[in-house]
C-alpha cells in the first residue's frame, strides 16, 4: 500500500467544501450476514471504520469494488446488487466516513486515503475466501474520485475500470458547493486530477454517462473517455437520462455494457 501521508487534497478539506460536498446518512439497520452476503467493517485508522457489503455469487466470478454516489449508502444498492448477481458477478459496494454503518467524518482527503485501505482490505478478504476472478473498480458520481485514485496507484491490482456519471474536472464538482478554484487559488494539481489519473490507467475502461446529466454534465464523461490511456475503452451515453435517472432509464443498455465489459476480462 502507498504512503498515505501524501494522499489527499488539503486545500479541499476545509468546511467550505466538506460541509456542502458530502451528505452523510447513517443506517439504522443491523449489519447482516447470510449466505452469499456479508457486511464488514474495514478499519481505516484508529477509531474509524468503513462499512461495506460483499455480495459473493461465485468464488471464480469477477468482483466489482463499487464506490457509490453522494447521499447514497450501501443498503440502497440491494436491488441493484441482485442485477449484478444475476450476471454472475460479485458486487462489493463500499460506504464513506459517516455513511451507512461507517464512523468518522467525511473529507476529500479522508475519502481518497480510505480508498487505498479499502482496496488493500478487500483484496486480502477475497484472497482469504478463495475468490480468484478478475477484479474491477467502479465509481459512480462522487465515487469516481475513489475509483480513479485507485486506478492511478494500483494498475497492477486492477483488471478493469468503470466510471459512471463521473467528473473530469475538479471545478465541475466544486461548482456544486460554490467554490471557484481560481479565486480560491486552487490548481487542478492540488485537487482531484481526474484527467491525469485516467490517462495513466491503460487497462480496459468503460465510461457511462447520462446524456442530460444536470449535476455532472455529459461533457465531463466525454472528457474522461477521451483522456483515458486505455486502448480498450468505451463511452456509453444513456439517451434521455439525467444524473439520478440514469439507471432507471438506461437499465438494459447499462447492464448489457457492464456484462460485455466484464466478459472481455474473463
Amino acid at each position: 500500500m502507498k504512503d498515505l501521508s501524501r494522499v489527499g487534497c488539503p486545500k479541499l478539506d476545509g468546511p467550505e467544501v466538506s460541509q456542502y460536498l458530502f451528505y452523510p446518512r447513517a443506517s439504522w439497520n443491523s449489519p447482516i450476514s447470510r449466505e452469499g452476503v456479508r457486511d464488514v467493517m474495514i478499519p481505516v485508522e484508529a477509531g474509524v471504520s468503513i462499512g461495506a457489503r460483499y455480495h459473493i455469487v461465485n468464488k471464480e466470478s469477477p468482483s466489482i469494488l463499487f464506490f457509490h454516489g453522494n447521499g447514497e449508502i450501501v443498503e440502497d444498492y440491494e436491488d441493484i446488487a441482485f442485477l449484478y448477481i444475476r450476471l454472475g458477478l460479485n458486487f462489493l459496494p463500499v460506504d464513506y466516513r459517516g455513511y451507512g454503518h461507517s464512523t468518522g467524518q467525511p473529507s476529500v482527503s479522508a475519502m481518497l486515503r480510505d480508498a487505498h485501505v479499502v482496496l488493500d482490505y478487500t483484496k486480502k478478504w477475497l484472497n482469504l475466501n478463495g475468490c480468484t476472478g478478475p477484479f474491477i473498480v467502479m465509481g459512480r458520481s462522487l465515487g469516481s474520485a475513489s475509483a480513479l485514485e485507485l486506478a492511478e496507484n494500483y494498475p497492477d491490482l486492477i483488471d478493469g475500470l468503470i466510471i459512471e456519471s463521473g467528473f473530469a474536472h475538479s471545478q465541475t464538482i466544486l461548482n456544486l458547493v460554490g467554490v471557484d478554484m481560481r479565486r480560491a487559488s486552487i490548481a487542478e494539481s492540488e485537487a482531484f486530477r481526474h484527467i491525469e489519473k485516467i490517462g495513466r490507467f491503460t487497462k480496459p475502461t468503460l465510461v457511462i454517462h447520462a446524456e442530460l446529466d444536470q449535476i455532472l454534465p455529459f461533457a465531463d464523461g466525454k472528457d474522461l473517455y477521451e483522456a483515458s490511456g486505455a486502448a480498450d475503452k468505451r463511452l456509453l451515453k444513456i439517451p434521455g437520462a439525467d444524473h439520478n435517472s440514469i439507471f432507471m432509464v438506461g437499465l438494459s443498455e447499462y447492464m448489457k455494457a457492464v456484462a460485455k465489459f466484464v466478459e472481455g476480462l474473463r
